[in-house]
């Protein structure tokens, strides 16, 4: 299996078939004392960068969702000094790309955009929304799958390439179980490799 058939299927279609529950974009905010959690007990900072994935559809209707989304987020900017940028990684997945040093405008930005393509009935297309932390050299992600209604958290390795730091991943987990709804079959924690080694998973 390669590296886009397991993401369709671990955040896609085998994910839908065995969601727990569905997903709800209310999730989103537990992110909002997450957060906190993540820099008081743990010592992690936010990065100021969010990004939520989706499948592309090639329809008119869905440009144009997209395109709302887009024009919105672009309004908003001036108000939050959210930046936000869409962009297409290798593998055909969409991505809006937020960057705030305030965490809670970048989870109302990601919040609005998944609410945005649910209300046009995209709501099927939505994948994952990551939400990127740093201690030192160590890069963590939450994960929420949208085909699961859950977090997770994912760590590469700062020193091998392609390889999790599972002690982080497993501390996050201890941390921040019954703040965030979590994933607990494992089997559903899909690693989001860059492209580029040392860059985020949308880069």
């Amino acid at each position: 299996m390669g590296l886009l058939d397991g993401l369709k299927s671990v955040l896609g279609m085998r994910a839908e078939a065995d969601a727990t529950r569905a997903a709800d974009p209310e999730d989103l905010f537990g992110m909002s004392t997450a957060y906190v959690t993540m820099a008081a007990e743990l010592d992690y900072e936010a990065t100021g960068d969010a990004a939520l994935c989706f499948g592309d559809v090639d329809s008119t209707d869905f440009a144009d969702a997209t395109e709302e989304v887009e024009t919105i987020l672009d309004a908003g900017a001036a108000e939050t000094g959210t930046e936000a940028e869409f962009t297409t990684d290798d593998h055909g997945y969409q991505w809006v790309v937020l960057h705030d040093p305030d965490f809670e405008d970048l989870v109302t930005s990601i919040h609005f955009a998944a609410d945005t393509l649910i209300e046009r009935r995209y709501g099927s297309r939505l994948l994952a929304a990551l939400f990127g932390f740093q201690q030192a050299d160590q890069r963590a992600y939450w994960v929420y799958s949208f085909r699961r209604g859950a977090y997770y958290p994912f760590a590469p390795d700062p020193d091998t390439p392609n390889e999790r730091n599972s002690s982080v991943e497993f501390k996050l987990e201890s941390n921040l179980d019954g703040e965030l709804s979590l994933e607990a079959d494992k089997a559903y924690w899909y690693p989001l490799w860059p492209d580029r080694a040392g860059n985020h998973p949308w880069e």
